[in-house]
Parts: C-alpha cells; structure tokens; sequence
C-alpha cells in the first residue's frame, strides 16, 4: 500500500498564523488568555490549548465579565462590536484574523460607509460570515443557494457590493454572482474566496 499526503494538506497560511499566535501567548504562564471563539476548526488544537490554559469565549456577556487578561481574535474574524467591547473593557486585544478575512471586513465598512448595500455569498451562520455582517454599516443579505439567489429581490437603488465568504466554491459564487446580474441591479462584485480554497 502506498500513502501519499496531499499537497495542500495542512493548515493553510492564516489558519496556521491564528494557532502560531495563541501558542505564543499561551508561553506566558501569568496571563489569563481568552480565544473569542475557537481558534480554528479543529478540536485537537483548541484541547491542547485549554491544556495550556487558554480559554474560549463564546459570548459578548463572557467578554463583559472579564476583569482582565488577553482576548485573541480568531481567524474566522469577529465583528467590529467585539473589537469595541475588548477595547472598552481595558483587555489586551491580539488580532489573530486571517488576512484575507480582514480584507474583506474593510471592503464591508468602506463599501457599506459609501451607500452600497451588502450582499455576503456564503453560509449565514458561519462564524467568518457573523463577523463579516458585523462590519457592515447596515444590515446585509447573506445567500449561499442558487434558489436562494434566484428569490433573491432587490428593491433599492443602491449599488449592491457582493463579497464572498473565503472558502466558498468559487464555480460555485460565479454561479449565484450570474443569477444575481441577470436580475439588472447596479452591482460590484469583489471575488474575496482565498487562493488557498482552490
């Protein structure tokens, strides 16, 4: 029998750079160290690093109880009322969001700030989807089907600025992005899916 590891097998870059900067700060045995969330999907690495004393958080109401400590972001990303909440509460805040995630989160607030509405592609209640509706000025659509995109109905006037959670199929987002521009609505479409997906 012959085994062969995939090339792409692993963690990719901003997963591996989110675990690289909890296991650094869990290296400091004096400080209470918080994850908002899992730090990524994988369940060995989130135990190891409660083994190590790193807690997760999963609620606003956890963060508020806090009286200090280090609150990391995890890679999926957070919504910008997180960020505040750490801030307001004196935590120390480490940014563990994937580049490409962050990427998107300012293409949300700078595209939501001009007067676009958001139309996220992807599944709604995905924590990288949660933190990216969290950046938008205003409330935003989330579609993930191709029914879903065809009952989909837009009444504004607004430009409708699309975005694509990272790791959604990409055949499958210029499936829906079709569906969505055959419907005559003033759009921008912004591919955001990570080289990594492919």
């Amino acid at each position: 029998m012959i085994v062969k590891t995939a090339k792409t097998a692993g963690f990719c870059p901003g997963v591996k750079r989110a675990v690289r900067m909890v296991y650094e700060q869990a290296e400091n045995p004096s400080k209470e160290i918080y994850t908002y969330g899992p730090i990524i999907h994988n369940e060995q690495v989130v135990e190891d690093l409660e083994k190590k004393g790193v807690r997760v958080l999963n609620s606003e109401e956890e963060i508020r109880a806090l009286t200090g400590g280090t609150v990391i972001i995890r890679s999926h990303g957070v919504s910008k009322s997180v960020y505040d909440l750490i801030r307001d509460k004196g935590l120390e805040l480490v940014d563990a969001t994937c580049g490409f995630v962050r990427r998107i989160h300012e293409i949300v607030w700078r595209e939501s700030g001009n007067g676009c509405d958001i139309l996220i592609i992807g599944n709604s209640t995905h924590p990288e989807v949660e933190g990216i509706k969290g950046w938008c000025r205003k409330d935003a659509y989330v579609i993930e089907t191709e029914e879903e995109a065809e009952k989909f109905h837009y009444t504004k006037k607004n430009k409708l600025c699309i975005v694509s959670q990272t790791t959604f199929n990409y055949k499958k987002f210029n499936k829906l992005v079709e569906i969505i521009s055959e419907k005559g609505y003033d759009i921008l479409v912004l591919n955001t899916i990570c080289n990594a997906t492919e």
